[in-house]
Formats: structure tokens, sequence, C-alpha cells
């Protein structure tokens, strides 16, 4: 007989993997006031945002990418890649990276009990800190499913919850480098925040290949529409004052 925490397990697996399915169900967050979707400064900048590392190839070659643009980033990490590749981490902020919280086990909060939300940020929150020797100060909900329990996590740890306005829609099977970057620079006029992912650990196989090579292309659009690139975390800094 399969006991009530294997088959909250089971069932929580289950939920996830039909989000992940269909994860436009969840997109893009603006059904609750506080989740940050805009840079509060709108002027003429832009944020890059990655989720679902660290992934020891799929980092990598983001991080290689963004070098080569000139161009620092915010990495939504998940507690449990941390823990298997906590040297990527140590990259990441060695390359002038900010660091942000995504959950511990990536799993849909708007299909979590409360007390489980706050338990998995928790546990990932402080694996992230322990390793980065920082505190977290951003969180984004796995797949965008947040829920009042994970603004009531933020605003009782004082981070801002993420959003975004513009993603790649990179973690599918077919997207291509060009498709990627169309869709992540459409009609940018400076506040946006832009999704993107650096691992396929919950995507499609290999989808970490695709973003890296639309990133050239993402970081010229970019500067062509004459804006500039601030990291997250600093862009929203006003918004933790």
């Amino acid at each position: 007989m399969i006991g009530r925490a294997a088959r909250g397990g089971l069932a929580l697996g289950g939920l996830a993997m039909a989000v992940h399915a269909a994860p436009s169900l969840s997109v893009p967050l603006r059904r609750f006031p506080g989740v940050v979707t805009h840079l509060p400064e709108q002027g003429r900048s832009v944020s890059l945002t990655f989720d679902d590392g660290p992934h020891p190839e799929g980092t990598a070659a983001i991080l290689d990418a963004l070098c080569k643009a000139g161009v620092t980033a915010t990495f939504f990490v998940v507690g449990e890649a941390v823990r298997r590749h906590r040297g990527m981490v140590a990259s990441m902020l060695a390359a002038g990276h900010e660091i942000a919280l995504h959950g511990d086990r990536h799993l849909p909060h708007a299909l979590m009990p409360p007390r489980l939300v706050a338990r998995d940020l928790d546990r990932g929150r402080a694996e992230i800190e322990q390793v980065a020797g920082r505190a977290v100060v951003a969180v984004r909900a796995p797949y965008g499913a947040a829920s009042l329990a994970t603004l009531a996590y933020a605003r009782r740890h004082g981070l801002t919850a993420a959003g975004w306005t513009r993603w790649g829609w990179d973690w599918r099977a077919g997207a291509s480098a060009a498709s990627i970057a169309a869709a992540a620079t459409r009609a940018l006029r400076g506040g946006e925040v832009i999704l993107l992912h650096d691992s396929d650990a919950y995507s499609a196989p290999g989808s970490w290949r695709s973003t890296a090579a639309a990133v050239p292309e993402i970081c010229r659009v970019i500067r062509q529409a004459e804006l500039a690139v601030v990291p997250f975390c600093e862009a929203t800094a006003t918004l933790r004052a």
C-alpha cells in the first residue's frame, strides 16, 4: 500500500508534469498584484533573466554568450540543481551576474498547500544563500505558477516577486535560436523583463543550446533599440527599500 506521503509526492509530480506540458496556462503572472512584470523605472533599460539552472552545460554556454555580449543577467536558480552543481553558482557570481530563487524542487506553487510552498522556498533559499554567500532578494515561482502563498512568503522575507514581460518560448522542442530571439525581443520599448532558460532539466532535452545561440541576437536587438541591460535585482532595489 502506498503511504500518504508517497501519494502526495506522486500527486505533486503529476501536477508538475501537467503544468510542464502546458506552461502557458500560468503566464505571465499578471493575476496577482505585487508581481513585478516590468522594471519600476522603465527608462531605456531591460532585464535578461534565466530560470531553472544551474546546469553544467547550459549555464556554461549562456555565461559564455553573455560574456561575449558584455551583458549582466539574473539567474533564478533551483535548490536541487544548486546542490548538484555548486561550482556553477561560483561561475555565475564571478562573472558578475545575480542569483535569485526559483524554488527548491521546481514544483508549481499554485497547486501546492501553502505550508509546502513555504517549506520548499525556505529550503531553496537556505541552499542558495549558503553556496552564494549572500542574501537572496528576489523569487520567481517555478513554471510561473505562483500562488498567494508565494506572495506571502516574498512579503514576509522582503523579496521581490518576479514575473516577466517577454519570454522566448525556449523550453519547447521546436524552438530555434531565431524564434527565441524574435519572441524575446518583440516590440521592446524599455522596462521589459525577458525570461529565458539555461537548463533543460524541466524542458525539452537540449533546449538550452537554442537559447545560448539566441543570446547574441537578443543582445544585438536590444542594442539596436538603444536600450541597456540592467540586472533584475539591481533594477528593482527601490521596491525593497
